[in-house]
């Protein structure tokens, strides 16, 4: 009894040590699939690891286009470049095609031999033999196939075809999600687009807006200060005059330089003429001075390093991620100093906009609420990233609010 089960013991060893290899083989490419995001880089894991555990072989992963209904390989190890070229293959035809229409796995002998072989002179200058072609499948549906080949003499086992099955299931899956992934980056891509292009449009908008205004409105707007102003200046000389009527006449002139002011102010908001002759520095500090200083918010804007002029695109984004900081803090902040910083280096431009204020918990703008909050912190951090930069927040209750911005910037982005 004890001699039997020690026969059964020895029986086993060498399988014990097979199961080891197998498992060791799916928790490797397991361990790839999560801690890997090339698919590429996924797919050379799993295709090393299986011909390793299967001495001798070559062979292949071939994706399936969505597009074309065609295979092609991707990753391949131990197969010529002419092979893999010529390897393009619809579905139905030759044995990944049909192992990719139907869903199932095709085991050989002789690769070369079997009538289904596509191109069976090229499968067999390449001396390829025994053959197994498994599906890599996600939800029933098959994406690509794997192909393990010998250039010996070889039969391929069931244990070989259970493993291969394993890590197809798990291959389909990350090719899935490697799809899912890249239609998100370009609907976030094509997002993107359309929110720099709403963003230029709204820039134009901005820039005819403000150009009426001064041509027509606020020339309009002067004209009648002066022709009021003259009025009451005639009134006033002439030797009978109505001083009810002289009185109405200076309302009317009072009433309409403050309208003309509120225009000019609305010009500066929409387009600050400052913006396009003389920069970004003057017409931040122009703009912040106005906005905070009535709101008894001292501001300071210092500059550190060598001062140069951008390019129209680069200024006029910037200007309006530092009108968005300095809106904020002239609503929320409640602060008594505000203090705005340019630091230009070599090849990049550091901006802080920090405050005295009251603070809040950064955290708990996570997204933008049907209030409207986080709208415009959501806003100028999408600005800058039009930019090809990044902007970040920091902020305690009680301990002010720093808003920093890093852009790069190079000779391309210079102004003239």
């Amino acid at each position: 009894m004890v001699e039997g089960q020690n026969q059964r013991k020895k029986l086993s060893e060498p399988e014990s040590e097979e199961r080891y290899h197998e498992l060791l083989v799916l928790s490797r490419v397991s361990a790839a699939l999560s801690g890997l995001w090339d698919l590429d880089a996924i797919l050379r894991v799993a295709l090393d690891n299986v011909l390793n555990i299967m001495n001798g072989a070559v062979g292949g992963i071939l994706i399936l286009d969505e597009q074309s209904h065609t295979l092609s390989y991707r990753v391949h190890q131990g197969l010529s470049d002419r092979f893999v070229a010529e390897t393009q293959l619809h579905l139905g035809e030759g044995i990944a095609g049909t192992v990719a229409q139907t869903g199932k796995a095709i085991m050989l002998e002789d690769f070369s031999a079997d009538p289904r072989t596509a191109k069976a002179d090229i499968v067999s200058d390449e001396g390829l033999k025994a053959l197994i072609s498994v599906p890599l499948r996600a939800k029933d549906k098959v994406l690509g196939v794997i192909n393990v080949a010998s250039k010996m003499s070889h039969v391929f086992t069931t244990n070989d075809m259970h493993l291969l099955h394993s890590i197809g299931d798990q291959l389909g899956v990350a090719i899935e999600q490697a799809r899912l992934n890249e239609r998100l980056r370009r609907a976030r891509e094509r997002l993107r687009r359309l929110a720099r292009q709403n963003l230029v449009a709204e820039e134009e908008e901005r820039r005819r807006i403000a150009r009426e205004l001064h041509d027509e409105t606020s020339q309009s707007l002067s004209g009648l200060a002066l022709q009021l102003q003259a009025l009451v200046t005639s009134a006033e000389m002439s030797g009978n005059y109505d001083p009810e009527f002289v009185k109405g006449l200076k309302k009317v002139q009072a009433l309409t330089v403050q309208v003309h002011t509120e225009v000019s102010r609305l010009i500066a908001d929409l387009r600050p003429a400052l913006l396009d002759t003389l920069g970004l520095i003057p017409a931040v500090r122009q703009h912040a001075e106005s906005t905070l200083n009535h709101r008894d918010i001292t501001v300071s804007v210092q500059v550190k390093g060598r001062e140069r002029r951008l390019s129209p695109e680069y200024e006029t984004g910037l200007f309006r991620f530092i009108q968005g900081a300095v809106g904020n803090i002239a609503q929320h902040s409640k602060a008594s100093n505000a203090f705005i910083n340019f630091e230009y280096r070599d090849n990049e431009l550091i901006i802080s906009i920090r405050d005295n204020g009251q603070g809040f918990v950064v955290a708990e703008i996570t997204d933008v609420e049907e209030s409207g909050r986080g709208r415009g912190l959501f806003s100028m951090r999408e600005r800058v990233g039009f930019l090809g930069g990044h902007s970040w927040i920091e902020s305690e209750p009680g301990k002010g609010t720093t808003v920093w911005a890093r852009i790069p910037i190079d000779e391309g982005k210079y102004g003239e």
